[in-house]
């Protein structure tokens, strides 16, 4: 698969929308799983577009030091955090009387299983849920997680054990209670 995708990245920079269009079908599923897992499904799918048009944009800076998709992820990630970065400020502008962020309902009857996990992941750290999303929802490695993120190895096994640690904390809290 690394193979294809790196002949594919050497399309986009010749220009090939072909071999664009098969990029974004290879990665697209997985990439907006990623981005939903961070971020609202709406800005999820308008990042996911931003990235694969930088992808486009920076398809001849790819070096091969990381897999394509690491590095696809890698684009994610920067976007994501870049979005999120605008949404807070914007946040703290327009609600300079109202101090907290919404939470969720605790023990809403009916809650299924897939809404908890969402609502405890959406209670980890920005950097501890990507981590986690990357290694345990998207199946990279610890290596690859790392690449993507712009982080040391060790501070990716750390978020991906602690954030492993506090979701089962939180959904053993919220299925005690529900």
């Amino acid at each position: 698969m690394e193979a294809d995708d790196v002949a594919l990245l050497a399309g986009i920079r010749d220009g090939s929308e072909h071999a664009f269009n098969r990029f974004i079908d290879r990665h697209q599923q997985s990439l907006r799983a990623f981005l939903r897992g961070l971020i609202a499904a709406a800005d999820a799918d308008d990042i996911a577009q931003e990235t694969f048009l930088a992808a486009w944009v920076q398809a001849g800076r790819y070096r091969g030091g990381a897999s394509v998709r690491s590095w696809l992820f890698a684009i994610a990630w920067r976007k994501a955090k870049d979005s999120h970065r605008r949404w807070f400020r914007q946040r703290q502008r327009e609600s300079q009387y109202r101090h907290e962020m919404s939470q969720p309902a605790d023990g809403a009857a009916g809650i299924d299983e897939r809404l908890a996990v969402r609502q405890a992941l959406h209670r980890l750290p920005m950097a501890q849920r990507a981590a986690v999303l990357l290694c345990l929802a998207e199946g990279l490695t610890h290596t690859e997680a790392a690449d993507a993120l712009g982080m040391p190895l060790g501070t990716v096994k750390s978020h991906v054990a602690r954030g492993r640690e506090n979701l089962r904390a939180a959904l053993g809290e919220e299925t005690n209670h529900g």
